[in-house]
């Protein structure tokens, strides 16, 4: 959330622009969603919801994915972003230190880019600044690196 606020934000380093939100609650439809962080444009969400629960589509939507909520942030909730039309898509992996960034087009989402470990992320809507995705795990080596991954991964069956 860090590294997204000050530029996009509040304008510091960056262009500004952006309202972000962390675990806010969704009524999209007939859907109801809590994704780890969500991002509008400013022009499109003007004033601080009055609800306990947002009924507009952000327009940026980034899930952290775990064991327990790896299928379902892939499968259920990325479709359902899709369908209300949620414009970008960010899965933030902390167990493969990988970032994956999707864009919606006509015919679904699309992947944009895929940076990994200690690579230097641009990834749209926000490739107006770069980040070192090291820093978003400082003290966690990759998953593969002297351990064994099936623990990590029962939730997922």
């Amino acid at each position: 959330a860090g590294e997204l606020t000050l530029p996009f934000q509040k304008g510091r380093g960056g262009p500004g622009g952006w309202i972000f939100i962390i675990e806010p609650e969704l009524h999209l439809g007939p859907h109801v969603l809590v994704p780890d962080f969500a991002g509008w444009r400013r022009e499109r969400l003007l004033v601080e919801p009055n609800a306990a629960y947002i009924e507009i589509v952000p327009d940026w939507v980034c899930e952290v994915l775990s064991a327990s909520t790896h299928r379902r942030d892939r499968g259920a909730k990325r479709r359902i972003y899709g369908e209300v039309g949620a414009r970008y898509l960010w899965l933030l992996d902390p167990r493969h230190q990988e970032l994956e960034a999707f864009v919606l087009n006509e015919s679904g989402w699309h992947l944009i880019g895929a940076w990994a470990s200690d690579d230097i992320a641009s990834a749209p809507p926000f490739d107006a600044i770069s980040i070192a995705l090291a820093d978003l795990w400082p003290l966690d080596r990759p998953l593969g690196f002297d351990e064994n991954p099936q623990h990590l991964f029962t939730g997922d069956r």
